[in-house]
């Protein structure tokens, strides 16, 4: 699985303007709006901040990687956001976060869904990549860093 097989270059975001949990959910469900139409952008954040209540998705490093299943969605989604100054997730370490990936799966996808999040976790354990990330400017060179990563794995 390539991650740019489900990542749409419209649904990024360099530069978060959030301020909490709930607003990152918002923004990048947003941009998953944007890039299908279909999605009732409030119905997910639910879906979304109903799993954090579970355990937050910040799993450290600077990292969260939010997700959850809703019916009607016929693929795999992703967007990705990025915070330079950081956004408290409630994460496992206790520090601020800066790089998420949010996905959402179709309702009966257990097997593809585990598979997308073993790969963003595989790709972001790389500490080159975190700082790739952190490094880019714009859309294109998050993307083109995005894409050079998920080549090697």
């Amino acid at each position: 699985m390539k991650l740019l097989d489900i990542l749409n270059k419209d649904c990024i975001i360099p530069e978060l303007r959030s301020q909490n949990k709930r607003e990152v959910l918002e923004e990048l469900t947003g941009a998953l709006s944007n890039c299908k139409a279909n999605l009732n952008q409030e119905a997910l954040v639910e879906v979304l901040l109903e799993r954090e209540r579970l355990g937050s998705t910040g799993i450290g490093d600077g990292i969260a990687i939010p997700h959850g299943k809703i019916q009607d969605l016929d693929e795999l989604i992703l967007s990705f956001g990025r915070s330079t100054r950081g956004i408290d997730f409630d994460s496992m370490d206790g520090r601020p976060t800066h790089l998420f990936f949010l996905l959402i799966a179709p309702e009966n996808s257990a097997g593809t869904h585990l598979r997308a999040l073993a790969k963003i976790s595989r790709l972001l354990k790389s500490a080159h990549f975190r700082k790739r990330l952190m490094e880019a400017e714009t859309i294109e060179e998050l993307f083109q860093v995005i894409q050079e990563e998920d080549k090697e794995f």
